[in-house]
């Protein structure tokens, strides 16, 4: 579609998104501390990731899996440690610890408005529980904004993304233990005044509903119940609220938002116990938005707790912190859609005949952002910006160039989609940052093979390669639909 009806608000913030423990490398440098994903190993298609552990005292090693599984269970005494001779993805991952320059620089000739990144925790408290910031992690940061300010690029930065320092997980257990809102109202205040004339969007966790599906990479929780989960959860709600009320104090002209992992849920029939079952999947993820963004725990929640003689501890004031500092607007992943079926309830996703899959067996549904923008937008009435999408493809380098017209196919749908969110329906829609906009390493596998990038980076799944930048054809059109303001070029 060529014409002026595609084209979007003037202000709307068009870019891509990143996170550090898959973008940044240096693991080892600047003084940084291990995060939880420094102890994970690479994966592939066949094989979860793990996370590996060490036992001080016998010097055995082993692997658990830890993405997506629950329960991570280690031997008496043993703890998450770096193995030597294994390959950790996260400790190099595309070097944009070194490259940064060059890679804003990129960002800038597509025309980004945007830049999602995140900011490594653990660089700036190695181990999570220290009152003194570390400066040389201050200064790398200080780099990185002023650069993006250069190109007239807006930074929207998430505090936490799957990085938070290893040992607030080994010594305290995770977000279970309260004593974590503390380090992280501590880490927050540190970013808000340090940033706070260079950073204007702050996001507080990333996908906060993984904590449901994945206790260690959500919360640093490795020994999951349901009863951890959610106190975990409340802690979480209430170090954001105070993430907002300090970001109130130091600068209120910034805003801070809330970072959910969502996809709409199709009923797989018209039966209505289907209708039911997509209702209550849904639930899963509105819990945390609803909690989070609205200020309160819904009955549904508090009904299911009840049930399964669940009890959170709170401290007096808890509930009003919540109520009077939600987050000011709500970033969201969105990258496909899920069919559930109450006849066959042990199937998260149900494969729906009407769309087409990655290879990685994702469905391709041209209008889940237009469904996720309105849900979300009608739920809480607060702006809603598309933080994460784009397709996982395995791409060809032939000739030095990259033919990747499936992911612009799937990206021009994504911006059609939000378009029509817009225009139709009068959603307000921040903007979108295209998820792995350069090639990084996966979060879900720790491969390489996996890209979502419109630049490519060489490197394989164990490591090797030039880290070159190349452009990538989607680099081009995404360039042109930015230049035009949405107007798709082809």
């Amino acid at each position: 579609m060529r014409n002026e009806e595609m084209r979007f608000p003037e202000n709307f913030l068009w870019g891509g998104a990143t996170a550090a423990n898959q973008y940044e490398g240096a693991a080892f440098e600047g003084g940084k501390g291990l995060s939880i994903c420094d102890v994970m190993t690479g994966g592939s298609l066949t094989r979860k990731r793990q996370m590996t552990w060490i036992n001080p005292v016998t010097k055995e090693t082993g692997y658990t899996d830890v993405v997506f599984q629950k329960p991570i269970v280690l031997p008496e005494g043993a703890v998450p440690g770096v193995i030597e001779g294994e390959y950790y993805p996260s400790h190099k991952a595309v070097d944009f610890y070194h490259h940064w320059k060059e890679d804003i620089a990129l960002a800038a000739e597509m025309g980004f408005k945007a830049f999602r990144m995140s900011v490594s925790w653990p660089r700036i408290f190695p181990n999570g529980d220290e009152d003194t910031p570390n400066e040389e992690g201050l200064r790398f940061y200080d780099q990185v904004f002023d650069e993006l300010k250069k190109y007239g690029i807006e930074p929207l930065v998430t505090m936490s993304h799957y990085e938070m320092p290893l040992h607030l997980a080994v010594a305290y257990g995770g977000w279970k233990n309260r004593k974590l809102v503390g380090f992280f109202e501590n880490y927050a205040r540190t970013l808000f005044s340090r940033y706070k004339d260079k950073v204007r969007y702050w996001l507080t966790f990333n996908e906060i509903d993984i904590l449901e599906g994945n206790t260690y990479i959500g919360g640093g929780v490795m020994d999951y119940s349901e009863q951890n989960v959610a106190q975990a959860a409340h802690h979480l709600f209430v170090a954001s609220a105070k993430a907002v009320k300090a970001k109130n104090e130091i600068n209120p002209d910034m805003m801070v938002g809330e970072m959910l992992a969502y996809m709409p849920i199709y009923a797989y029939t018209c039966n209505p116990k289907d209708q039911l079952k997509a209702m209550e999947r849904a639930r899963e993820a509105f819990f945390y938005s609803d909690v989070q963004v609205g200020g309160h725990y819904p009955n549904y929640r508090l009904k299911e707790y009840e049930r399964k003689g669940i009890t959170i501890k709170m401290e007096s004031g808890d509930l009003e912190l919540l109520a009077d500092y939600p987050c000011e607007f709500i970033g969201f992943s969105c990258y496909k859609s899920a069919c559930v079926s109450a006849e066959h309830p042990e199937s998260r996703n149900m494969a729906n005949p009407y769309l087409k899959q990655t290879a990685w067996n994702w469905p391709i549904d041209p209008d889940c952002l237009r469904l996720a923008l309105n849900q979300l937008y009608d739920r809480y009435h607060k702006p809603v910006w598309v933080v994460e999408n784009g397709l996982g493809a395995e791409d060809i380098v032939e000739d030095g160039k990259i033919h990747d017209q499936y992911r612009i196919d799937y990206l021009r749908d994504s911006v059609k989609s939000i378009h029509e969110a817009i225009e139709l329906d009068g959603v307000e829609v921040l903007g979108l940052t295209v998820w792995g906009w350069i090639d990084i390493v996966s979060a879900g596998t720790g491969e390489m093979k996996k890209r979502y990038g419109m630049v490519y980076v060489d490197l394989d799944d164990q490591g090797n390669g030039t880290m070159e930048r190349i452009r990538k054809d989607s680099f081009y059109w995404y360039q042109k639909v930015i230049q035009t303001n949405g107007t798709d070029p082809d």
